[in-house]
């Protein structure tokens, strides 16, 4: 989960390359930063616990700005507390070698061991440092650095995203190698880039090559040679990036968090409306994906997710089920891949990831493909491990996402799901034209009723209503039918951003146990739409208050406003659409009750955007 970036340049001054590069993908950890850089034949290293303004505050005096070569981290620790000396980059102990990593190395204590052996001291608690260890050892009988890099790889078991700089016979070198984290390259004329996301080489280039597990890449100024653990060359093709550097500041907002909520709107268009074929009453996916032929033979669904992801893949339950009578699954991803699954023939396994790199669901796809389901993917990165290794992608066009609480990642999941269940009920014949054509107008008329829970006065109802209750013992967030993931996804901001005990529960259950803990310190939050769940949602209301507990109601049900006292009113629409719009409400409650609270929003403790080992 941790972020790393890399540099080389012909006419040197990589520093700053690195810092913005670090800076834009810091959401992928920030217990400590660090930089190296090779200047005059020597590797300079500075690193800092904490954010990278600690990194930058040693940075000032300018001692490593000239330099031509380097690679930089951001850390999410797993091995090693946070502390200065376990943060990346790590050395050697002859300092021939500088490296960063992303990633596990599985039996790093054993090697450890074996090189404590002979003679080796380590200076941190990381498994990453063995890797320095190993390569600098290698460097000692004269071989390339790149070589140095596969005999090393060689030794160990794990995942990786690797940086490493060394100073060869003719200069200053810059190899990297991919196993499992996400890991990307890029050049122009007169340099060369490396980073665990996109976010880090847009400011220079909108051509990047993803590499594939197994790749080891060699960069220097201009150019990037591909190939593969055995040194094989291989080819890989160019990308084009569509997000441009604008995409990724904060544009006056204070939080990314509350610029990404107030994107919605545009996201939903983004993601649904050049897709909705009103005059059909049917959904067109570009490239051919998910057409009758392919959907006709998919008889169950299997959603793998994570986190809010997984949310959203509860949602999209729901709908496959209303509207395209298929019957579906929800799995944990991290669940799925150890449970020993079975699937019946005509299984699609549906992945959903906002990066596309999220460890847990990649491997559970891949065990879903080993026992024979076909896989689809709801992703938001083009050029992901997911959207490449699926056989069907739906790209949600949400535009980076540097919040680590998802929030316009999410909606877009759901309104890309509304699609996907509209296609299937559609090429299966069990969605009429007219049934189609509501939905598909309703999602249509949401971007303007999404912009007005996105007003003031609405915002501001929101926050006042955020100071009654940033105080509260707990939350209780309840739910019901389609709305339901919507009270788990909920609870789970608020307690992501605010550190508040928040838990979301299917409102039928609260009598079966968590009515035991209502009391006038705990504010319960019902989410309710119009259906047929209404009445029974509005009763829960009734039994909160009837037990001293807080109510505050949210949604287009009047009834349960009435009972509550307090709501936040959302603009009504077709009930299966209303995850879309009463996600929005929850959102910005968590937001002000943390920005209350003085928070750290957008880097919440002990998180990290994109969890890409397990």
């Amino acid at each position: 989960m941790c972020g790393i970036i890399g540099a080389i340049r012909s006419d040197g001054g990589v520093l700053n390359a690195l810092i913005e590069g670090l800076r834009v993908v810091e959401y992928r950890g920030y217990d400590s930063a660090g930089v190296a850089v090779i200047d005059g034949g020597q590797i300079l290293v500075r690193k800092k616990q904490g954010r990278l303004e600690n990194l930058e505050k040693v940075l000032e005096d300018g001692a490593l700005e000239q330099a031509p070569v380097g690679i930089g981290h951001t850390r999410w620790a797993t091995h090693g507390e946070p502390s200065d000396r376990n943060s990346h980059p790590h050395q050697g102990a002859a300092g021939r070698v500088a490296i960063v990593h992303n990633g596990i190395f599985e039996n790093y204590l054993e090697l450890r061991e074996q090189l404590t052996a002979q003679g080796i001291t380590f200076v941190s608690e990381t498994d990453s440092e063995v890797m320095a260890q190993l390569i600098d050892l290698e460097l000692q009988e004269g071989i390339s650095l790149e070589n140095a890099v596969r005999r090393s790889l060689r030794r160990v078991e794990g995942y990786y995203a690797l940086g490493a700089i060394a100073e060869g016979p003719d200069g200053a070198e810059l190899v990297c190698a991919r196993k499992g984290p996400p890991l990307l390259v890029a050049s122009t004329p007169d340099a060369a880039y490396l980073a665990s996301d996109v976010l880090g080489v847009i400011p220079h280039t909108d051509r990047v090559v993803y590499l594939e597990d197994g790749d080891v890449a060699i960069l220097k100024p201009g150019s990037i040679q591909v190939t593969d653990f055995e040194g094989h060359p291989v080819q890989r093709e160019v990308a084009k990036v569509d997000w441009t550097p604008g995409d990724t500041g904060l544009g006056g907002w204070p939080h990314y968090m509350l610029k990404e909520i107030h994107e919605q709107p545009d996201v939903l268009a983004r993601t649904a409306l050049d897709r909705i074929d009103l005059e059909r009453g049917d959904v067109n996916i570009e490239g051919g994906q998910f057409s009758d032929e392919f959907l006709q033979g998919v008889s169950r669904v299997q959603v793998l997710a994570c986190g809010t992801a997984l949310h959203a893949g509860m949602i999209a339950k729901y709908l496959i089920e209303g509207l395209a009578k298929v019957p579906v699954d929800v799995d944990y991803a991290s669940e799925f891949r150890y449970r020993g699954p079975i699937l019946v023939p005509g299984t699609m396994a549906l992945a959903i990831s906002q990066s596309g790199e999220t460890a847990d669901t990649l491997g559970a796809a891949r065990l879903a493909k080993e026992l024979g389901a076909s896989v689809a993917a709801i992703c938001n990165v083009t050029g992901s491990t997911q959207m490449r290794e699926a056989d069907q992608v739906l790209l949600t066009h949400a535009g980076p996402e540097i919040g680590v609480a998802s929030t316009k990642a999410f909606t877009a999941q759901v309104a890309a799901a509304v699609l996907l269940a509209v296609r299937m009920g559609r090429a299966n014949g069990n969605l009429s034209v007219q049934e189609a054509k509501e939905l598909l107008a309703g999602l249509r008329d949401l971007r303007t009723k999404m912009e007005h829970l996105l007003s003031e006065p609405v915002r501001e109802h929101i926050r006042a209503l955020a100071k009654v209750h940033a105080r509260a013992k707990g939350f209780f967030f309840l739910g019901r039918g389609v709305n339901f993931p919507v009270a788990l996804e909920g609870a789970l901001k608020l307690k992501e951003i605010s550190y508040m005990h928040a838990e979301g529960y299917a409102a039928g259950e609260m009598k079966h146990g968590p009515i035991a803990l209502i009391d006038p310190g705990m504010t319960i939050v019902s989410i309710n739409a119009p259906g047929h769940v209404a009445d029974k949602v509005r009763s829960n209301i009734e039994q909160v208050k009837s037990r001293g507990g807080v109510a505050l109601s949210v949604g287009s049900h009047e009834g349960s406003h009435k009972i509550a006292g307090q709501c936040i009113e959302v603009p009504e629409t077709i009930e299966w659409l209303s995850p879309i719009l009463n996600t929005i409400p929850l959102q910005l409650f968590s937001y002000y009750i943390a920005d209350l609270r003085g928070c750290d929003i957008d880097k919440p403790r002990n998180l990290a955007k994109s969890v890409t080992v397990e």
